[in-house]
């Protein structure tokens, strides 16, 4: 005969399975990276640590476009300069960090 603490922690670890089971993350519907300003937030967090404050700061503006489901962020040379900037590719879905650059 089982003694009545195993008949819980059985019951109690048979819920816990059934629960991870069925538990999907939420996703917002647009993702968690849905606009081009949230990208661009994500990017600078990114590349600063990076590239250093001062160097990024150069590089504004910056812009992002969509292709597909990747956010792709890049800064701005000023103009007469010759060089690159730095690139980040981020994932729409869940922001994800794909690939950091600096472009030479």
């Amino acid at each position: 005969m089982l003694r009545p603490w195993t008949i819980c922690a059985i019951v109690l670890l048979a819920a816990v399975v059934a629960m991870a089971g069925e538990s999907k993350p939420w996703v917002p519907q647009n993702g968690f990276v849905p606009d081009s300003q949230t990208a661009i937030r994500i990017a600078e967090a990114v590349w600063i640590p990076i590239y250093g404050e001062k160097q990024i700061a150069n590089e504004k503006p910056f812009k992002a476009v969509l292709r597909g489901e990747t956010w792709l962020v890049s800064g701005t040379l000023p103009p007469g300069f010759v060089g690159g900037t730095a690139i980040a590719e981020i994932a729409k879905l869940d922001g994800r960090i794909l690939r950091v650059i600096h472009g030479q």
